[in-house]
């Protein structure tokens, strides 16, 4: 009995929560596995099929007058895309975060929208609005306005399905924040503007930040919803992962993977920095 007793004395208690050795490096080697397959293989993949043909074979892929196109038109759409989300996002967020309304939870449902909502059931929308056939698709047509397969039909697209980053960023990050330190700056005399730039502006920025990281790199590497809007016109409505799609489907691998390496590099770019704001945020 004392030999029993002693034992249970020395014996560690396993907590609840705790795994063995075994299990712990057998989870963590399929999710490297797992990582490895789906991310990093696809990476490697693509380099490589880029630069099959040498350095010289990849710098000739951007020699041609439909890629500069489609690389312009996609840095036009993300100029146009990611400062009026980046407006939208900011109000969005102040109002969930500083208003109680009616119709609150309506909004936020709104906000949520472009996550549920597939980018080609988007694309369609817009067509049915302002395509010649669409609702008011005749009465632009009478002033000489396009939108569909012209630029303003892939900007409109693109705002939709990227506007939700910057206000799902804020949002919670303002509530949280609260608005003790505002109202303090309206009761020393601050105005809206002033109150905004030297109180709301540095508590939110690295959130802001990755917000707008976040929907620069949808804008730019956005398929669904602009290939339903753009019409695939060669030289003109062919943004860069369209491009991408009509190199491929013609035989032209190494073109293909070479543009296809420009998005890869933004990917990387957006994780880093990503991770960046990530920490600067918990800093924070």
């Amino acid at each position: 009995m004392a030999a029993i007793i002693l034992h249970q004395t020395h014996t560690r208690p396993r907590k609840a929560t705790s795994e063995s050795p075994f299990s712990r490096w057998l989870i963590i080697g399929i999710a490297v596995a797992f990582m490895g397959l789906m991310f990093v293989l696809p990476l490697v993949v693509i380099f490589q099929e880029a630069f099959r043909k040498g350095w010289e074979g990849y710098v000739e892929a951007f020699d041609d007058r439909a890629t500069t196109h489609a690389i312009w038109l996609t840095l036009q759409v993300a100029a146009i895309t990611v400062p009026l989300n980046t407006l939208f996002g900011l109000a969005a967020a102040w109002c969930v975060s500083r208003f109680q309304f009616r119709g609150k939870r309506f909004l936020t449902a709104l906000i949520e929208l472009p996550l549920w909502v597939s980018p080609v059931i988007a694309g369609m929308v817009y067509v049915l609005l302002f395509g010649a056939q669409g609702l008011f698709g005749p009465s632009l047509k009478e002033h000489g306005i396009k939108i569909i397969f012209a630029l303003p039909g892939i900007v409109l697209s693109t705002i939709f399905v990227t506007f939700t980053f910057v206000a799902r960023v804020l949002a919670p990050q303002m509530e949280a924040q609260g608005q003790a330190e505002e109202e303090a700056a309206m009761t020393l005399g601050a105005n809206g503007w002033q109150m905004f730039w030297r109180v709301t502006l540095p508590k939110i920025k690295w959130g802001l930040l990755y917000g707008i990281i976040l929907c620069n790199a949808r804008s730019m590497g956005e398929f669904g919803a602009v290939s339903v809007v753009s019409g695939h016109i060669r030289n003109k409505t062919n943004t860069v992962p369209l491009h991408i799609e009509v190199l491929y489907n013609e035989y032209q691998f190494v073109p293909a993977f070479a543009v296809a390496s420009v998005l890869a590099l933004l990917a990387l770019v957006t994780l880093i920095l990503k991770t960046l704001t990530t920490t600067k945020r918990g800093a924070a």
